[in-house]
């Protein structure tokens, strides 16, 4: 399912209009993003966790050339899925 499948199925679920369904879910994923870039953390009890998890600075080697490189350290976000979604998907 992509963005436009599921702005329609929520129109339609909950009788908004395309652009009103639209407009809410742009909004969650914005406050969702605005969210884990200031290091916090979204919870939808049932659905998720949504959070912010750090990678340590580290050693690599280019695979092409085999020379050793220094990767940086880095933070990206992390989805831990709740019971109630893991529950309805292993059915």
């Amino acid at each position: 399912m992509n963005k436009s499948e599921l702005t329609a199925k929520v129109a339609t679920t909950t009788g908004m209009t395309s652009s009103q369904a639209e407009q809410a879910i742009n909004a969650i994923v914005a406050t969702v993003q605005e969210t884990l870039a200031s290091g916090g953390q979204v919870t939808l009890v049932g659905f998720g966790s949504f959070s912010v998890s750090e990678r340590a600075a580290r050693i690599g080697r280019n695979p092409r050339t085999g020379e050793t490189i220094q990767i940086p350290a880095s933070r990206f976000p992390n989805f831990k899925p709740g019971q109630t979604l893991k529950k309805a998907v292993a059915k």
